[in-house]
Formats: structure tokens, sequence, C-alpha cells
């Protein structure tokens, strides 16, 4: 990583108002903790309002703001690529979305930045098997699950059993080709997960009123078996 790069990327962290250690910087930007000492202290000295001392943490005082859109080369990669899977593999709002965040980020980047955007070669091609209705589907759950509003489908298992089910849409997880949402099924009185390409005559409902024992932090806490990231 460049150094300016570095710089930038330590003062990201700092900025989100928690005592970082030396160590954590370190470890987070993969360079010795002197590395990191050094470049604090250039940022201090560069009116960067960090506070705090070696041994015991940093943090940076509230109301400072970096130029809107400042990204390093390799976040300009994963930005590209991931708007590009998302485009291909997501709901045609979703798609709609990723190409407008392209547009964006290619009309406010320097230069460099710019031509490297450009020649990003990470691809994405919607599979034959994911039809039009899926994309579809994917923007409903997105908008109930962000609505917090109930969800009843028709559904069909593995064996091509019918069913019907209300539900709380907590969120859509991608497993590589397969969409499912996670969501508290009133018929079970459980968490369950269901494939988004098994479901159809899909219709939004009225608003659920919360329950933290219904939540997607609950349904994590409940699959101990799932990475911490998830």
């Amino acid at each position: 990583m460049r150094r300016a790069d570095r710089l930038l990327r330590i003062t990201d962290i700092l900025r989100g108002g928690r005592l970082t250690t030396a160590q954590d910087l370190a470890d987070r930007l993969e360079v010795s903790k002197r590395t990191i000492y050094r470049d604090v202290a250039d940022l201090i000295a560069n009116r960067v309002p960090i506070e705090g001392e070696a041994g015991m943490g940093y943090v940076m005082r509230q109301g400072y703001d970096l130029p809107p859109i400042m990204f390093t080369a390799e976040e300009v990669v994963a930005l590209v690529g991931g708007a590009r899977l998302i485009r291909a593999w997501g709901g045609g709002r979703m798609g709609r979305s990723a190409e407008a965040a392209l547009d964006k980020i290619a009309a406010v980047l320097p230069d460099p930045e710019a031509a490297r955007a450009g020649s990003v070669h990470i691809h994405a091609f919607r599979p034959s098997e994911q039809s039009r209705e899926t994309a579809d589907r994917l923007d409903g759950i997105e908008a109930a699950t962000e609505a917090g509003c109930y969800l009843s489908f028709a559904y069909s298992d593995e064996r091509g059993r019918p069913t019907r089910r209300t539900v709380r849409p907590l969120g859509l997880w991608f497993w590589g080709k397969v969409w499912t949402m996670v969501a508290w099924c009133e018929l079970r009185q459980d968490f369950r997960m269901f494939r988004v390409d098994r479901m159809s005559e899909m219709n939004a409902g009225e608003r659920f009123p919360p329950d933290p024992d219904r939540t997607i932090e609950a349904f994590r806490r409940s699959q101990p078996c799932l990475p911490p990231e998830w």
C-alpha cells in the first residue's frame, strides 16, 4: 500500500470515533507499530485533529471531514467489481442502482483513479437459471425488509411440495448461485431460510411490531456455526 493511501486509511479508521490503538492500526494495515507512530505524527503535524498518544490509543475529534471521494486503487477495484456483481446477480432495482453508482464514481474520481475504474477486469453475467421474476422478487424482499412489513408467498420445498407462508423478512443472503431470504416464519414460529427462486405469488402486508427475539441479530445468535462477520 502506498504511504498516501495508508495515511488516508488511518484517517478513515480514526474518523469512526472509537479509541484505536497503534497495534490495531498496525494489524489492519499490515505495517509495524513504529510506522503507525510515524504516520500519526505526520498527520498531526498537518493539522489532522487526532488526539491520543503511544501506548494509549488514538481518536479523531468530531467535525473533521475529508474530501467526499478519495479511494485507493484497491478500493476502486472493489467498488467496481462489487457493483458489477450486484448488477448481474441482484434484483432489477439493485442493478439499476449499481449502474448509477458506477456512473457517479467515474464522474468524481481524479484522472488516475478514473482510469483505473475503467480498466477493472472483473465482470459478471446474469445466469440463465435466474429468471427476471426472481430478480424482481429480490427487490420486493429488500423493500419489505427495510420497511419492516410482513410478506406472504407461495413456496415449494426441495421435494416440490407446496405451502403458503407469512413471514417477517430479515435479510437476503447470497450463496454463489442461490439467494435465500432469512425470516421469522409465523407458521413454524421459528427462524427459517427460503430460497428466493422457489417463491411465488408474493405480497407485502402491514408492518410487524418490533421484537428483539425475532431479528437478524437474534438469528445469528441462534446459529453459532455461522462465521462472526455474517
